[in-house]
């Protein structure tokens, strides 16, 4: 079996989490590769390319008026990255957060809070740079998965706040004390050079909280996510065509008032005179033995038992 084999049987067993391990690096590896080699034959894909300085289709831009001309980039934009490291550390947060996350709720819920997570935070993102006094005269634009991941944390820690959590080199701790010092963390950076995916962070962990506590009160946001997934899915699976049934009908049958057919009627009249014919001769066999039957009565009695 190759590598590519060894890939496709990965992603078939693997859950939620190693498919988004798989579509996060592929929709890296890939088109870095794309922009690397292209540009060599002339090709310009600047348009694309989400690192570049100028406007690209793909990532998440500051600007609300963007949205209009791409609006896919509310979720595209979490699955792309700035650089290896980048990746690597989020590819991380998001096995880890994963693995506290499912120890609770189903793969569903983890992939529609992930959805859900990423574009609160893309719109918070989005308003904080048109709102905020510090960032309003300012333009940015935004990639990474870490505002979807921290929304994961965050909902797990809230959801069981003293799971125990071991770590190498640190020892035993509980599960809201990673949450809040990455929220810490975040709160300290809020004003530097990444303001933007700071504030993404801090709205994908509101978001997150906001979600367990609903979900505790009966309301699961995730089956937004989960309801527009099946709405296409059944859009394009293709319909079971129901068996062509023939009906035939006796036309030389003449229907009762009742509803019941003259036939039919006729049939159960006839079943019932010969039975009660059955009954007449047995009742004699019973009283005056075989040989008292006529020769009418034994013939019938043959025709019958045959």
């Amino acid at each position: 079996m190759g590598i590519l084999d060894d890939l496709k049987m990965e992603y078939r067993m693997g859950g939620i989490t190693q498919r988004l391990i798989f579509w996060n690096v592929g929709l890296f590896a890939i088109p870095m590769i794309l922009f690397g080699v292209l540009p060599l034959f002339g090709a310009n894909l600047s348009f694309l390319n989400w690192n570049s300085l100028g406007v690209d289709w793909l990532s998440l831009s500051s600007n609300p008026a963007d949205l209009l001309w791409k609006p896919w980039s509310l979720i595209v934009y979490m699955f792309l990255h700035a650089g290896v490291l980048h990746l690597l550390f989020n590819m991380l947060m998001l096995y880890f957060s994963a693995r506290f996350f499912l120890t609770f709720f189903t793969q569903k819920q983890f992939f529609g809070l992930y959805i859900l997570g990423g574009v609160f935070a893309g719109l918070m993102f989005i308003i904080s740079f048109n709102i905020l006094p510090g960032l309003v005269l300012s333009q940015a634009k935004m990639v990474g998965a870490s505002a979807a991941i921290m929304t994961i944390l965050i909902a797990s820690a809230v959801y069981a706040p003293y799971y125990a959590v071991r770590l190498p080199l640190i020892g035993t701790l509980k599960l809201w004390h990673i949450a809040l010092f990455y929220v810490v963390l975040d709160l300290i950076q809020a004003s530097g050079g990444n303001s933007g995916g700071h504030i993404a962070h801090l709205s994908g962990a509101l978001f997150g909280y906001i979600y367990i506590r609903l979900l505790q009160r009966g309301t699961d946001l995730s089956k937004i996510v989960t309801a527009v997934i099946d709405f296409f899915a059944n859009l394009f699976k293709p319909k079971k065509s129901t068996p062509f049934k023939k009906v035939h009908k006796n036309k030389n049958t003449a229907t009762t008032n009742n509803g019941s057919t003259a036939n039919s009627t006729s049939a159960r009249q006839s079943k019932d005179i010969t039975q009660q014919k059955i009954d007449d001769i047995l009742d004699k066999i019973s009283k005056s033995g075989y040989d008292s039957l006529t020769k009418e009565e034994k013939e019938f009695l043959f025709k019958v038992g045959k």
